[in-house]
């Protein structure tokens, strides 16, 4: 199994307004901590989330998490 890229090793921290949101699992995107389609021609596929209105979230951007998308701490590890 590819190993994904890795952005950066902390989470990336927003408020979401809610609707469905593509989670970059292949830490290739230019728009962290979403998917921009930089996964073509990887194994790599984004994880589609639906998010509820006025959510804060901490988006995995170490791409090690092992609740993907969200950080689970993992980056702490590396």
């Amino acid at each position: 199994m590819a190993t994904p890229e890795c952005p950066q090793k902390s989470p990336i921290i927003t408020t979401e307004s809610g609707g469905e949101r593509w989670w970059c699992a292949c830490g290739r995107s230019k728009s962290q901590p979403f998917c921009d389609g930089s996964h073509a021609g990887t194994s790599f596929e984004p994880i589609a989330v639906e998010i509820e209105k006025g959510k804060k979230i901490a988006w995995c951007a170490c791409k090690r998490t092992k609740n993907p998308p969200f950080c689970d701490g993992s980056h702490a590890r590396l």
